[in-house]
């Protein structure tokens, strides 16, 4: 036997084995993988024999994962894991042009979306998928071709990455929050309620420091997850906020939100096309990507 199957049990036991460690024994396991009670048993048996070291303790008609189990479990499931996310993401692929990108909500909302149609002309095979994440992730771990990422390239190490563009952040408000509340220096901000986007707590704080105004003590407003709901708000009359341009360019022609200082925020933070390590190539990826 080679050595590389000497240390590969037969799958069958392995998956014998992990059934009963989560039921706690050899009847449900059984009940769950289609096999009778003495079935399972001898799949243990088995994989016993092969690694030379009893995995449960026989209580009677009852077993009990004891040590040599439970440290073989904690290095196994996680294996079987990956095995069944790895099957399951190359299953559910409906062709070799589809594609499944992560995007922050807004961006993928306000900016990706409209600039699709253009894609689908040029590439109409080609099959894109969108879910919504806000943070770095594991792309061993997640089935995701790409993602789109705001903040600088030492966020997500280990990954290519092709830069986009930087934005600008405007207080915003809505006309008749403004008519209410006339707003006529910088420092009149400091009375009025100042809506965030929860990950960016601290924008205010640097929008002021930077108009010249005191924002040590400053307190924390209402945070909201999205731009587009903080856009929502803020039309609706509730404070204002500091939201990227790009993101809310449709309420600033027809007037739902305006600018009462011209004074845009940015920083180094920027927008990020980010995919695997050496995954780029020449097919769906690359289409998309350029």
């Amino acid at each position: 036997m080679s050595g590389a199957r000497r240390y590969l049990p037969p799958m069958q036991a392995l998956v014998a084995f992990e059934a009963a460690v989560r039921h706690g024994g050899f009847s449900r396991a059984g009940e769950e993988i289609g096999l009778t009670q003495s079935a399972v048993s001898r799949q243990i048996a088995q994989l016993e024999d092969m690694l030379q070291a009893p995995l449960f303790d026989r209580i009677g008609r009852r077993v009990r994962l004891n040590e040599a189990g439970r440290a073989y479990a904690d290095e196994l499931l996680p294996a079987l894991d990956a095995i069944r996310r790895a099957t399951a993401r190359v299953s559910a692929r409906p062709s070799q042009t589809a594609l499944r990108v992560a995007t922050l909500p807004s961006f993928g909302m306000r900016w990706l979306a409209p600039r699709l149609p253009q894609l689908t002309a040029r590439h109409p095979d080609l099959v894109i998928d969108f879910a919504a994440r806000s943070q770095p992730f594991d792309f061993g771990h997640e089935d995701f071709d790409a993602a789109v990422h705001f903040g600088v390239a030492a966020d997500w190490p280990g990954v290519d990455m092709d830069f986009l563009f930087r934005e600008e952040a405007v207080p915003v408000c809505s006309s008749g929050w403004l008519a209410a509340h006339p707003l006529r220096e910088p420092a009149d901000l400091l009375h009025a309620p100042l809506l965030s986007q929860i990950s960016r707590r601290d924008a205010w704080a640097r929008w002021l420091t930077m108009a010249g105004v005191d924002a040590s003590g400053l307190a924390q407003g209402p945070a909201y997850e999205h731009f587009l709901m903080l856009a929502q708000a803020c039309a609706a009359g509730v404070g204002v906020a500091l939201i990227p341009s790009f993101l809310i360019r449709p309420e600033l022609e027809a007037g739902t939100l305006v600018i009462p200082f011209a004074r845009p925020l940015s920083t180094e933070q920027a927008y990020y096309l980010v995919y695997p390590k050496g995954a780029l190539g020449a097919g769906p990826l690359a289409q998309f990507r350029d």
